[in-house]
C-alpha cells in the first residue's frame, strides 16, 4: 500500500503554498512598515530588522539543533518577526526585541511542532509575553515627523480626558502608539490587497472592528467616540493580520465570524472595565484557546449524515 504524506495547510490543491501565502502577507505589510519608519524614524527600522532577524535565526538554529528539516524558507518566521515588531513601541530595547522573538518562535511555535501545530498566534503571544515582562512595551512613543507634548496613545488620552488628535492625524498615524498600529491608511491598503488576493475573508476583520464600534456606541451613543475607539490601539492591525491567521483561528466560515465577534467583545470589555487601555492582543490570544470548541460548534454536517452515532 502506498504511503501518503499529509502536509500542513494550505494544501497544494488550493493553489497556494505556505511560502506564497506568507509572501503575500509580507507584501501587504509593506505599506505599514514603510509608514512606521516614516512616522517613528530609524528606531522603528531597527526594531523591525532585529525582530525579523531574531525570529528567522531562532527557527533556523532550533531546526539545526533538533535535526529537523529547515523551514525558514516558508517565510512564516519572517511574518512573525515583522508582526511582532509592528506591535511594539520604539521605547523597547534591542535585547527586549530578541527575547520576545525567541519566545514567539521557540516556545510558542517550534516546541509545539512548528507551523500548523501551534495553538496560539506566535506574534501575539510574543507581544503579550513582553507586555508582562517589560514595562517599556506598554504605551506609545512620539512620532518624529510632528511635535507632540505627550507620547500617550489615543486610548490613554481618552481615559485621561485630554485633547485627542484630529481624525486626519488618526488616519495618518500622527500620534503616539506602537509603530505599526497608528497609520490606518497603510493598514487598510494591506487589507484590500489581502482581500483582492483572496488570502483572507473580508468579513473577519470587519466583524471584529464592527463589534467594537457597535458596543462603544451602545455605551456612549456618540459616533465620534466610537470612531476613536476603532481607530485607536492595535485594533486594525490585529483584526486584519492576526485574527485571520490560518493556523490559530477556526476553519469554518461561521467559526471565523464567531471568533472575530468574540475578539471584539473581549477587546471592548478590557478597554472599558480593566486597568489596561488596550485589549486586542489579549482578546485574540484568549480566543485562540477557544478555537477547538468554536470549530466543534460550527462544523458542517454532511447532508443525510448521521450525527453522534444516532
Amino acid at each position: 500500500m502506498s504511503r501518503f504524506k499529509v502536509a500542513d495547510a494550505p494544501h497544494i490543491h488550493c493553489g497556494w503554498s505556505t511560502q506564497s501565502v506568507m509572501l503575500n502577507v509580507l507584501i501587504a505589510l509593506l505599506p505599514v512598515s514603510i509608514a512606521s519608519v516614516a512616522i517613528f524614524g530609524l528606531k522603528a527600522l531597527l526594531i523591525i530588522a532585529v525582530c525579523v532577524a531574531s525570529c528567522v535565526l531562532s527557527e533556523f538554529v532550533f531546526n539545526l539543533v533538533t535535526k529537523k528539516p529547515q523551514t525558514v524558507s516558508d517565510l512564516s518566521a519572517a511574518v512573525t518577526g515583522l508582526l511582532l515588531a509592528l506591535n511594539l513601541s520604539t521605547n523597547v530595547t534591542v535585547y527586549q526585541c530578541v527575547v520576545g522573538s525567541l519566545f514567539a518562535i521557540i516556545v510558542v511555535k517550534c516546541l509545539f511542532g512548528g507551523l500548523g501545530k501551534n495553538f496560539a498566534n506566535p506574534a501575539i503571544s510574543g507581544r503579550v509575553f513582553m507586555l508582562l515582562t517589560f514595562s517599556a512595551v506598554a504605551g506609545g512613543a512620539n512620532p518624529t515627523i510632528v511635535e507632540l507634548t505627550t507620547s500617550a496613545t489615543p486610548l490613554e488620552i481618552m481615559k485621561n480626558g485630554d485633547v485627542l488628535p484630529s481624525m486626519t492625524e488618526m488616519m495618518l498615524g500622527l500620534h503616539g502608539g506602537a509603530i505599526g498600529e497608528t497609520c490606518i491608511v497603510a493598514l487598510v491598503l494591506g487589507f484590500v490587497y489581502l482581500v483582492v488576493k483572496k488570502i483572507i475573508k473580508w468579513y473577519v476583520p470587519v466583524s471584529f472592528i464592527a463589534t467594537v464600534f457597535v458596543l462603544s456606541f451602545v455605551k456612549s451613543f456618540d459616533i465620534t467616540y466610537s470612531l476613536y475607539q476603532i481607530l485607536s490601539g492595535g485594533l486594525f492591525i490585529g483584526a486584519i493580520f492576526m485574527a485571520t491567521d490560518y493556523v490559530t483561528t477556526p476553519i469554518t466560515d461561521k467559526g471565523k465570524v464567531v471568533f472575530a465577534i468574540g475578539c471584539g467583545i473581549i477587546t471592548f470589555v478590557i478597554r472599558q472595565f480593566f486597568s489596561l487601555p488596550e485589549g486586542v492582543s489579549f482578546s485574540i490570544l484568549f480566543m485562540n484557546l477557544l478555537v477547538p470548541y468554536i470549530e466543534e460548534l460550527t462544523h458542517k454536517h454532511p447532508l443525510g449524515g448521521v450525527e453522534n452515532g444516532k
